[in-house]
């Protein structure tokens, strides 16, 4: 059983869906603290000038280490602007009308609500319908553990009877040490390797690191054959090592 566990991001990059299409299971880690200005609530898509970031209103007012799965959507007014922005964008892209009408009645649907992750989630779910990607999915707050960091995503692994953990790049900084930890549970750790690909795009020159929608809406049925292309042999615990302090001599 390998698993892989992640926050509910708002519209993800290709990367987060490589994740969840290489794994038995997926987790959302909805039970940690939010982190305000970050992915989890804003994305970028491709206009003619670039990359523009969309960003979903949320209640923080006096609400500190408030966690995911408790932050509230502030307003929902601000559905009708993402939408009419990711429609001036892309309507001219060749398969926008394809997706288009149900991809903005999930996204009225879940912001009519008031929680953050419920509409991160739904969207998650759809883009992988639309993608074609079939992994089962589940929320930390269904699992019911509790620890930090490490310790947490450890319990979580042990409930699901996982062997084997896939884990993106970006956490290596504090699961390299408690690799040990794992291995004493018999649970395999590797990190995510993920090269963008190219495809074709609106307003050249290419841009990577867009939401997923931008490789859907412009490359239709091919979206998973592409997103695919960019996996590369996962790193081990020692090559992730070395890539952190590649990163960190060249920061």
């Amino acid at each position: 059983m390998k698993v892989a566990i992640s926050q509910p991001t708002y519209l993800p990059w290709l990367g987060y869906f490589d994740l969840i299409d290489q794994v038995n299971t997926f987790v959302f880690l909805d039970t940690v603290q939010f982190e305000k200005r970050s992915w989890q609530q804003r994305n970028r898509i491709k206009s003619p000038g670039g990359l523009s970031f969309l960003t979903v209103p949320v209640a923080v007012k006096g609400r500190f280490e408030q966690k995911i799965e408790d932050v509230e959507i502030e307003s929902p007014y601000f559905v009708r602007k993402h939408l009419r922005s990711i429609e001036t964008n892309y309507r001219r892209a060749p398969f926008f009308s394809q997706y288009f009408t149900e991809f903005a009645g999930i996204f009225e649907m879940c912001a009519a609500g008031t929680r953050l992750a419920d509409l991160n989630i739904q969207l998650i779910q759809w883009l992988c319908k639309a993608l074609g990607i079939t992994t089962p999915m589940l929320r930390s707050s269904q699992v019911n553990q509790e620890g930090s960091r490490s310790e947490l995503l450890l319990n979580i692994c042990r409930t699901l009877n996982a062997d084997s953990y896939l884990s993106a790049l970006g956490s290596a900084d504090y699961l390299l040490d408690d690799i040990p930890r794992f291995s004493a549970a018999r649970i395999d750790v590797a990190f995510q390797h993920y090269e963008h690909p190219q495809y074709g795009q609106q307003f050249p020159p290419f841009w990577s690191h867009a939401s997923a929608i931008d490789l859907i809406f412009n490359q239709g049925g091919r979206s998973l054959e592409i997103l695919r292309s960019g996996r590369q042999a996962a790193l081990s615990s020692a090559d992730a090592q070395v890539r952190e302090k590649e990163q960190t001599a060249g920061a």
